[in-house]
């Protein structure tokens, strides 16, 4: 039943968070992802479950801000000048998609009987993505940012600048009469083009200094409602002038992006987001009308799939014919293969002109709303039962016949630190590592990277570790670590071993194993951490330092020990304690050929801010 009053509508929001507190957690243990589980509790809370809200469009369209929301949030992380890079694909890519997929959902609409007008508006609709699913999905998974990614984003962009010539033509195609008070169709395009200019000129010239104004009063609640005004009044402006609210927004962020308040921007904008666009989920589940897909079972259960399958079978072609992977296309293919948000839109707006009757728009809604819930579900098969194809090894060199002083395995943080006091004396080194992403960004910055996994003994032979004079185990694998140690301990025996550890008990193993110099990739920027801590103090210099050689001392006693009791930690003595003025001495753990290792002196060769991972 409906509720209301005042008390009623503080249950209905109380009723919405509650829904979203249990669902989310539940199906994301489940492994079904968050987008499925907002679809599962509106479709439960909704008129067509329990009934706790009888007009899901009016949420509907209130969460879309949600969506408007993580548009702005993604157009700061876009700069003008790398959204131009992407025009190619924003309106190459875009346009090829956009047509192919068309023209493939036209066949399948007509094949299930609906005339061509019907069956062009469901076509047209369907192909319009749902960007707050995307977007979501991309974003839990971490690839807004990568190629991958950055190809669909232009896609939706395209696909949301689609939506104002598609609103058009449904006008052009209805049957009924035009309102003599809208105006000419001339005088709207100048409406959406002032509306954009506007707000173009309001994003170079009024939002910078606007907000260095508010900083300097130091209002931080003005500063969360300034950015809120600067979101909701790009989407009302653009609203106004017929365009799209995602649009504006985006647009607002990208002129933000190079602002110095730009992540300040993002931190007040995050929570609404994030809460909005679980509400336009919520809403999207409630829209599903259970007695629709009752009356057109058969219709609906075949439609679905049928409409899901030709577009991605399009997506899919399209990716490859523009050279991406088999498994970046596959991947646009299950996750752009639904419909979206603006179907809604444009379906209303065909059922007023007359060119869908009132059953028809209801069928092709819940077309669209299934396809949306089936596909957090779609990926999740796509995962399971794909195999992952081979990253391309395009521009990337295995190593083969290299001859360094110097072999270095890893190029993460922790390698790219310690590889500059090499560079810096000119040390000719060869690097390998299994990241074929890392090597083509370290190849954007001069470094030459060859691929090579170092636990393998004939690549570490082709790299060059039979003539190295040292080999540098640099990885952040702590096994592998472990494993390079053993094998080139055994099999490079002339060659200086130093190795990365992990903690203290793999400090002890890759000792057993015969390293030549092993550091704990937290313990001395931690000691030295310490050491400022105690000046921040009030601590003389000096004897800040005397305590931190203190400590480095008990550390190395209580290894020593731990390492004659065969790796027991039980054997380690008391940490310092007390006020006795320390005596700070140097410290030594014994090592294969008599060589010692000296972790006093680690400090000496950190980077600036003194950690040996500069992060990790």
């Amino acid at each position: 039943m409906a509720l209301e009053g005042d008390a009623g509508q503080l249950v209905k929001v109380v009723t919405l968070l509650g829904a979203a507190v249990v669902a989310v957690p539940l199906f994301r243990r489940l492994g079904l992802g968050s987008v499925l589980g907002y679809l599962a509790a509106g479709l439960a809370i909704g008129p067509f479950g329990l009934a706790l809200f009888a007009e899901p469009q009016a949420i509907l369209h209130f969460a879309e801000l949600g969506v408007v929301m993580f548009l702005f949030v993604v157009g700061l992380e876009m700069r003008p000048s790398h959204l131009w890079s992407l025009r190619r694909q924003i309106f190459g890519l875009g346009t090829v998609q956009i047509l192919a997929c068309t023209a493939a959902l036209l066949g399948v609409g007509m094949a299930f009987g609906f005339s061509l007008p019907v069956a062009f508006i469901g076509a047209a609709g369907f192909v319009l993505t749902s960007t707050a699913i995307v977007m979501q999905l991309l974003g839990e998974r971490g690839d807004i940012a990568l190629p991958r990614g950055q190809r669909m984003v232009s896609v939706l962009l395209f696909e949301d600048l689609l939506i104002v010539p598609l609103l058009a033509l449904v006008a052009l195609m209805s049957p009924t009469a035009a309102d003599p008070e809208a105006g000419s169709r001339l005088a709207s395009i100048g409406v959406a083009v002032a509306s954009l200019a506007g707000l173009i000129v309001a994003g170079l010239y009024l939002l910078n200094p606007l907000f260095r104004i508010l900083a300097v009063a130091g209002a931080r609640e003005v500063m969360t409602a300034a950015a809120l005004l600067v979101v909701l009044g790009a989407a009302l402006l653009m609203e106004m002038g017929g365009l799209s609210t995602a649009m504006g927004a985006f647009l607002a962020g990208v002129l933000l992006s190079e602002s110095t308040f730009r992540h300040q921007l993002e931190a007040d904008i995050e929570p609404f987001r994030g809460l909005l666009l679980g509400l336009f989920f919520l809403a999207v589940g409630m829209s599903l009308d259970l007695s629709v897909v009752a009356a057109n079972w058969p219709l609906i259960a075949a439609a679905v799939p049928a409409m899901m399958v030709a577009k991605g079978a399009c997506i899919y072609l399209v990716a490859r014919l523009t050279r991406s992977s088999h498994g970046d296309a596959l991947d646009r293919a299950v996750l752009m293969a639904q419909g979206g948000e603006f179907a809604f839109v444009l379906y209303a707006a065909a059922a007023s002109g007359g060119i869908l009757d009132a059953q028809v728009n209801a069928t092709l809604t819940a077309v669209v709303v299934l396809s949306m819930a089936l596909t957090p579900l779609a990926v999740l098969l796509a995962k399971r039962f794909t195999v992952p194809s081979a990253p391309s090894m395009d521009g990337v060199e295995r190593a083969g016949g290299q001859s360094g002083s110097v072999l270095i395995i890893g190029f993460g943080r922790f390698g790219q630190v310690m590889s500059q006091s090499l560079l810096a004396r000119d040390v000719d080194v060869t690097i390998i590592d299994t990241d074929i992403e890392m090597i083509r960004s370290a190849a954007e910055f001069g470094f030459k990277v060859y691929y090579g996994d170092g636990t393998r003994l004939d690549v570490l032979h082709a790299s060059g570790a039979h003539r190295a004079r040292a080999i540098a185990v640099c990885i952040d694998d702590r096994a592998a670590a472990t494993r390079i140690a053993g094998l080139a301990a055994q099999a490079f025996p002339h060659a200086r071993l130093l190795v990365r550890a992990f903690d203290r008990e793999h400090s002890l193993q890759l000792v057993a194993a015969g390293v030549d110099y092993q550091i704990r990739e937290t313990f001395e920027s931690a000691v030295r951490f310490g050491e400022a801590a105690l000046r921040a103090l009030g601590v003389g210099a000096d004897e800040a330092a005397a305590i931190a050689a203190e400590v480095r001392r008990l550390d190395a006693e209580r290894f020593e020990l731990e390492l004659a009791a065969g790796g027991d930690p039980r054997a380690g003595i008391p940490l310092l304690r007390g006020n006795a003025p320390p005596k700070p001495t140097p410290f030594t753990t014994p090592k294969r050929e008599g060589r010692a290792l000296n972790d006093a002196t680690a400090g000496a060769a950190q980077s600036e801010d003194g950690s040996p991972d500069s992060g990790t």
